[in-house]
C-alpha cells in the first residue's frame, strides 16, 4: 500500500515551519545576471586589432593611423635581388608588360636616405594617395642599400610591405632606365570609379 500524506494538525505545522526556513535561506540569494545580450558598442580586445586592420586595409579609404605594415623584422634580401610578386588573378601578359616597363608610370616615391620608420609611413600614404587618384602603375625607388646595415634593408622591407597591401596586384624590379635593382614597378587594383567606367563601357 502507498503511504498516505499526513493529515494531522501537527503535520501541517511541520510543513509550515519547513517553508518558513526555506524562505529565510533564500533571503540573501540574488538572481543571476542576464549575460545573453551582446554589447555591440564594446571596444575590441587587443588580439582583434590585427584582424580589424586587415579589414580596413581592404577598403580604398584608409586613414593614416590604420597602417598595418609590419614594424618587426623581415627576411633580408641582397642589394641585387630581384623583386617579383604576382597575385594569382593577374594575367601573365599584364605581368609581363609590367616587368618590361611597358606601362606609363603615373606616380613615384623616392625613399633614399629614409629610415624604416619613415619609409613605412611614406609607402602606406603613397599607396593610399595613388588609389584615391586612380593610378594603376607606380614606381617606388628604394635604393639597393649596398652601404646600409644590414645591406638592402629598406629594399627588403618594401618588398615585404607591398605583399601586405591588398590593393597591390603585382610588383617587379624596374628596368635600367627606371632604377633597376634600386626601384620597383607596382600594379594597383582599379578604383571603384574605374570599375564603374569599365562596366559602363561593357554595357554599350
Amino acid at each position: 500500500m502507498n503511504p498516505k500524506k499526513p493529515t494531522s494538525q501537527s503535520g501541517e505545522n511541520c510543513q509550515d515551519d519547513e517553508s518558513t526556513l526555506f524562505l529565510k535561506e533564500l533571503a540573501d540569494v540574488a538572481p543571476l545576471p542576464d549575460n545573453t545580450h551582446v554589447d555591440l558598442t564594446a571596444k575590441p580586445k587587443s588580439g582583434d586589432k590585427y584582424k580589424i586592420r586587415q579589414q580596413l586595409a581592404s577598403s580604398f579609404n584608409h586613414k593614416p593611423d590604420d597602417n598595418p605594415l609590419t614594424e618587426s623584422e623581415v627576411k633580408m634580401l641582397q642589394p641585387l635581388s630581384w623583386l617579383e610578386y604576382k597575385n594569382p588573378g593577374v594575367q601573365q601578359g599584364v605581368y609581363r608588360k609590367l616587368r618590361l616597363g611597358k606601362y606609363p608610370i603615373e606616380h613615384t616615391l623616392d625613399l633614399h636616405r629614409k629610415t624604416i620608420k619613415e619609409s613605412r609611413k611614406l609607402v602606406w600614404d603613397f599607396i593610399n594617395y595613388c588609389m584615391k587618384k586612380s593610378y594603376r602603375t607606380v614606381l617606388i625607388t628604394h635604393g639597393k642599400g649596398e652601404q646600409s646595415q644590414p645591406p638592402a634593408k629598406v629594399k627588403s622591407y618594401v618588398a615585404h610591405w607591398l605583399t601586405q597591401i591588398p590593393e597591390v596586384l603585382a610588383y617587379h624590379t624596374a628596368q635600367r632606365q627606371h632604377g633597376s635593382y634600386g626601384a620597383v614597378y607596382i600594379l594597383l587594383k582599379k578604383s571603384e570609379q574605374q570599375k564603374q567606367q569599365t562596366r559602363e563601357k561593357l554595357r554599350r
